[in-house]
This record gives C-alpha cells, structure tokens and sequence, in this order.
C-alpha cells in the first residue's frame, strides 16, 4: 500500500519534532528480523530509556536536516532503522550491542553521540563503557574515601589507649601501682 504524500509529511514533521532533543543516535541495518527478534530489540531499546524506529532513508534525512543528526542520515542506503536517546547514551549502545552479538542480521551502520559522528568500532567501545551510574558511584566513593580514612584515624587513638587500658587491668598492673602509693 503506497503512503500519501501528505502522511509522509506527517511521519517527517513527528520523527523531526522527536530529533530535535536528541544528543545520541544509532543507526542500524538488519535483515530477515522476525516479529519475536523485533518485539525483543524493541523491548531492550525501551529498558535503556531510548526509541527505536524504522525508517525510509529519505523520510530520515529530511526529518534530520537542520539537526546534529544530519550528517549521518542524510546519506543512508537499505534497510535502516534508528535507536535515539536524550539520556545515557552508553546504556543505548550497551543494549544494542548485546542484541547484535546474539543476533548477526542486525548490524550497526553508524553513529552520534553528543553531536559527534562515531563509527562502528567507536559504538563498540561505547558499549564497553561503564554506564553514567557506574561511574558516579566511582566518583562518590574516591570523595568518601579520604574523609572514612580520617575518622577511622581518629577512632584508632580513642580505641588504642581503651586497648591499653583493658589490657593493664586484665594483667591487674593497676592494683600493683595502688599498693606502692599506699
């Protein structure tokens, strides 16, 4: 069935409104997806905060003229399919990455991430990346570790002398100083 003119207008206004926000995108080509693979990519795009569409390489580029998208879709060929975010793109990288290993007719063509064009192998050593959670936890215990280091010194004198004391009066050395001052 042959789209109207007028719903590809339609479909390029929405994808155009959609691409504005957009910091990261991956595009994707694939071959012989059935319904389950596709319901499953879908789903694993979803669980890391992105979208993921089909596309008709011109309807693509015109939704992207204007936009830091445009030099990677105003130039594709074959079947395409885009996955975008506005968040993390490292966890957008990771989800498709683990689709394409246990899937090989999902390949991946090209990439932006913050603006910047990426290629196959960089979208690879995105996946491999910590994810933004990761690394704030990292972050947040490197800032919480001199200040635990300090408390735990400071402890150890109070801790020490209680030792010390303990030990004298279990080895009753406190009773023979009483009786020589008696």
């Amino acid at each position: 069935m042959a789209v109207t003119k007028a719903k590809k207008i339609e479909q390029v206004e929405e994808l155009s409104g959609e691409l504005q926000n957009v910091n990261s995108v991956i595009v994707a080509t694939f071959s012989k997806l059935t319904v389950a693979q596709d319901f499953e990519l879908r789903k694993s795009v979803r669980g890391a905060g992105a979208r993921y569409r089909v596309v008709k390489n011109t309807l693509a580029a015109r939704a992207a003229h204007g936009t830091k998208l445009e030099p990677v879709l105003k130039e594709l060929g074959g079947v395409t399919s885009i996955a975008y975010t506005t968040g993390d793109p490292v966890a957008l990288a990771k989800a498709l990455s683990k689709y394409a290993k246990d899937n090989p007719e999902f390949t991946f063509k090209a990439g932006v991430v913050e603006g910047r064009v990426i290629s196959v192998k960089e979208i690879d050593a995105l996946a491999t990346m910590p994810s933004k959670e990761e690394i704030y936890s990292k972050l947040l215990f490197l800032i919480n570790a001199p200040a635990q280091r300090l408390v735990t010194a400071m402890n150890a004198v109070g801790r020490n002398l209680a030792v010390v004391v303990n030990q004298g009066v279990k080895e009753n050395k406190f009773k023979a100083a009483e009786a020589q001052g008696a």
